[in-house]
């Protein structure tokens, strides 16, 4: 199902149609109408935590079980591992929440957004033009600004633009959306030059590694382990936490990883759009309603954009 070109596509879609749920699984389970806190007893620190950790130990679980029989990563792959999921990761995350916290959530949404544009950009592979790439580039540009427009139209956050908390906030938003748009590009470049390395064992190692950041990311930033587990709806988030860490997280990257070993990174940026169009299904299915004008015209915007990337690459 997921060979040559077209099921690298078919992965990439995957990848995204599973990273979308992340936006809309806290509202599924706990109700949470959005924001930086999913529940009065935790934080986006902590469900990202959980996620990562989920997404740990359910790596560690596979390598445990199959480990006579599977290959175990030297030591220079298990930094490469270590480093790739501090970028893609744990440290993405976090250097996002502490930008929310200083710039709301606005703007470091749409430098976010930008992502795309950027692997697409610097991700090109040798013999394909920038001329080639430009509907695509256009189509995915032209996506994010009409989505601009919704997020300020629905904004409940007021930042000053003078505030030194406001510019700082920006800065750790444009380091996280560098961390990732590297992660993109190495990672695929990586998994392009150590054929020898599957897909799963690839998303298995970097899945003990980010397990390992999530531990000391909610340590350093997370609540206390008793006011979470005295919260009512514990339960529930722990339920999350492992739904998204073995979808979101574990799938979704073993997806990701399939799609980087049969495409040029260029072309996996621009799937990367997919995530924000199946996380705009799921949240008006979740609403009971169609998502504003603006917001469909955006996601036409992507889905073209999308196709047109996939005509370029041929």
């Amino acid at each position: 199902m997921f060979k040559g070109k077209s099921g690298g596509i078919l992965a990439g879609l995957a990848a995204g149609a599973l990273w979308g749920l992340v936006f809309v699984a806290p509202r599924m389970v706990l109700g949470s109408g959005g924001g930086s806190s999913v529940s009065a007893g935790f934080s986006s620190v902590d469900l990202t935590a959980g996620r990562f950790l989920s997404y740990g130990f359910m790596a560690a679980l596979l390598m445990l079980i199959g480990w006579r029989s599977k290959k175990l990563p030297t030591l220079n792959q298990a930094f490469a591992a270590l480093g790739l999921s501090l970028l893609g990761f744990t440290g993405y995350y976090l250097l996002l929440v502490l930008a929310i916290n200083d710039a709301g959530t606005e703007m470091p949404t749409l430098i976010i957004g930008t992502i795309p544009i950027w692997v697409m950009f610097l991700g090109k592979q040798q013999g394909l033009s920038f001329r080639s790439l430009l509907p695509g580039l256009l189509l995915t540009a032209a996506g994010l600004v009409l989505m601009g427009f919704v997020q300020l139209q629905g904004q409940t956050q007021i930042h000053s633009f003078a505030s030194a908390n406001y510019w700082r906030g920006i800065a750790f938003a444009l380091a996280s959306m560098v961390c990732w748009t590297i992660f993109a590009i190495v990672n695929s470049a990586w998994l392009k030059k150590h054929t020898e390395v599957s897909a799963a064992d690839w998303a298995n190692w970097l899945g003990v590694a980010t397990g390992l950041g999530a531990w000391v990311l909610w340590l350093s930033a997370g609540s206390d382990l008793k006011t979470m587990t005295s919260d009512a709806k514990f339960a529930s988030f722990a339920l999350i936490c492992v739904a998204t860490g073995l979808g979101s997280a574990w799938l979704a990257t073993i997806f990701w990883n399939i799609a980087s070993q049969r495409l040029s990174a260029s072309l996996c940026g621009q799937l990367i759009v997919s995530e924000t169009v199946f996380a705009l299904i799921y949240s008006s299915w979740w609403d009971g309603r169609l998502p504003d004008v603006l917001a469909i015209l955006a996601g036409v915007m992507f889905v073209l954009g999308i196709l047109a990337s996939i005509k370029a690459h041929r």
